[in-house]
This record gives C-alpha cells, sequence and structure tokens, in this order.
C-alpha cells in the first residue's frame, strides 16, 4: 500500500481502522477490513503522504496513524526492512 512493491503476505503488516486510527493487526485476527503495508517507517511515510490509508480501507478520513508507528519504531528500531 505505501510504497507498491510486492511481496509475499507473510512479510507485510495487517493494518485495520480502529475507533477512526489506523491500528497494527500483526496477528491478522482483527475485524474488518485490512491493508497489508511493508512493517518500515518509510513504507509509513509513503502511504501517509499518499493519503493511501483511507482508500485502502474504504474509510475517509482516517488520520491518526500514532499507534501504528509506535509499533513500527518497537518491532523495528532501526526503521530498516530486514534483508
Amino acid at each position: 500500500m505505501g510504497c507498491g512493491v510486492r511481496a509475499a503476505k507473510t512479510d507485510l503488516l495487517r493494518v485495520v481502522a480502529a475507533g477512526g486510527e489506523i491500528v497494527p493487526d500483526p496477528t491478522a485476527r482483527m475485524p474488518g477490513r485490512g491493508a497489508y503495508l511493508h512493517p518500515g517507517r518509510g513504507c509509513l511515510e509513503r502511504a501517509e503522504r499518499r493519503r493511501a490509508f483511507g482508500r485502502a480501507l474504504r474509510q475517509p478520513g482516517l488520520t491518526g496513524t500514532g499507534r501504528l508507528a509506535e509499533y513500527l519504531a518497537e518491532s523495528n528500531p532501526g526503521g530498516v526492512l530486514p534483508g
């Protein structure tokens, strides 16, 4: 969704809309429409610039990515994709 590079579903992070905010769903079990992006800060930033979350999740007006950014910082401190 962010960078547009294809990858296996297992290499991507699912995100969902919850209460007007975009939240990570690492187990891919949360209800609702999900979208996938690489678990890196660059992909998140590009998705934010393109306003891709609202379109992908079919919920215009989504702006909160704080919880998602925190999750990415904790799970990947360098912000660089492995591999």
